[in-house]
């Protein structure tokens, strides 16, 4: 958060009225949106918190899921709009939970501050022509910077909500979108607001962090220009992908060989994570089938220690991909090097070989993260804890059931107890709201009787 926004928070204006929810969600990705929905429509009072100008999550990022390749925002789109819709759901974006402390007479309190976009949310259209007219251009984080935003903006054409906001920081204050605005909706001097919410329980659904690709040096990532990450990998496979075609992002040319890493950030201690992140395999799986699409004529090869084929129709979905002719080397890559017109070398220790040394060169590399715990929602509970495992990922006391955590009236759904794939992940936001409902159930009983 740089200077000219932080400055702004710090004027945060106290909100004296008091909002009451039965239940508070925490993370409005895939997993948060399916606890709301499932709480809203057993009737209970939701407020759905997310961080991010728009709801979805990553899952809104990706371009197909595995293994029935279908279309990922197909399955996120309907859900977005039902979150939006429903009468129990009150929805609050580019909001941060500040702090959270134990209630013993209403469960939870928690200070919740909605910070500014600059533009009036009751007025705006979603027109874009804040956008059109704003002259400045800086990198777009949803494309992991594969192409520019304005400094006015709406995050992408589907956003829920369909409200621009204004990135302060990189905006020059030229006031052209105020003055183009068809409804008059820009405000400069609007000032985050901070709430007090009462809430019988909370659902922590904060997902996960991607693993900085830049921590492996020997790969080169952030130094040799077409070594991607795999979600660089995704957006460029997406149908509202940067360049409407799979191309390099050096030069703009499309690539006849690519490689990719497996377990870059997962299964290693020398970057702290010595955990699998479960997903990495097949989502490489899905995006080599998905290339070979997009680029009959293309070689891929993947670069694996182990293949995790563990789910329903995985294996399948692997052996598929081996008959469409994609390459797996069993071994582990130890350095990556620049080639010659953009071209990217490999050395690799082929196990299938007896351990031999051997070289290759792709026009293009891809980087298979890994799953990484997103921790920071622990850190404002005020005088009680949450507990974490050993990596870093929300513990529940009960291994039976992963959703209950050490704090009675608060649940976990979705990759922040640990990684795992979209429909896994929806299984356990499903279970999370259950488990919070019978909560719910029980605590009204007891105010009841009283």
């Amino acid at each position: 958060m740089s200077s000219l926004f932080s400055k702004i928070i710090e004027r945060a204006e106290e909100v004296s009225e008091e909002k009451e929810f039965d239940a508070v969600v925490i993370g409005a990705g895939i997993a948060g949106m399916e606890a709301s929905l499932d709480l809203a429509d057993m009737g209970y009072s939701v407020l759905l918190i997310e961080k991010e100008p728009t709801i979805g999550g990553k899952m809104f990022l990706l371009s197909k899921v595995f293994p029935t390749l279908d279309c990922a925002s197909c399955i996120s789109t309907p859900k977005m709009a039902a979150v939006a819709h429903h009468p129990n759901i009150t929805l609050w974006t580019y909001s941060e939970v500040l702090k959270i402390r134990r209630d013993s007479e209403r469960g939870y309190v928690l200070r919740v501050m909605k910070k500014p976009r600059f533009v009036d949310e009751s007025a705006c259209t979603g027109c874009y022509t804040c956008e059109e007219v704003c002259p400045i251009d800086v990198p777009k984080e949803l494309d992991f910077n594969l192409r520019a935003r304005r400094a006015a903006y709406i995050p992408f054409d589907t956003a829920v909500p369909k409200i621009a906001v204004i990135d302060i920081d990189n905006c020059i204050l030229c006031g052209k979108c105020e003055r183009e605005c068809p409804v008059n909706a820009i405000n400069f001097l609007q000032k985050p607001k901070i709430y007090t919410v009462k809430a019988k329980s909370i659902i922590i659904a904060t997902g996960y962090n991607l693993f900085q690709a830049e921590k492996k040096e020997q790969y080169g990532f952030g130094t040799i220009p077409n070594v991607v990450t795999s979600m660089q990998m995704e957006r460029l496979l997406s149908p509202t992908r940067p360049f409407n075609h799979v191309l390099r992002p050096m030069d703009g040319k499309e690539p006849a060989s690519i490689g990719y890493v497996l377990c870059t950030g997962s299964k290693d201690r020398t970057v702290g994570n010595p955990i699998c992140s479960q997903v990495c395999c097949m989502y490489s799986i899905k995006q080599a089938q998905l290339i070979l699409g997009a680029l009959p004529l293309a070689d891929v090869t993947i670069y694996y220690m182990d293949i995790r084929a563990y789910g329903k129709g995985f294996e399948e979905f692997y052996n598929q991909a081996q008959a469409m002719g994609v390459r797996f080397i069993h071994g582990r890559v130890a350095k990556v090097e620049k080639g010659e017109g953009g071209s990217v070398k490999v050395k690799y220790e082929n196990i299938d070989e007896g351990g031999k040394l051997e070289t290759a060169e792709h026009d293009l590399l891809v980087l298979s993260v890994g799953l990484l715990p997103n921790c920071e929602i622990t850190k404002v509970f005020n005088g009680i804890s949450l507990s974490l495992d050993e990596f870093g990922w929300l513990l529940s006391p009960d291994p039976t059931n992963p959703v209950k955590t050490n704090l009675e009236g608060v649940f976990a759904a979705g990759c922040s107890t640990g990684p795992k794939d979209i429909p896994d992940t929806v299984v356990q936001a499903a279970s999370a709201a259950a488990e919070c409902a019978a909560y719910l159930k029980k605590v009204n009983i007891i105010a009841e009787e009283r």
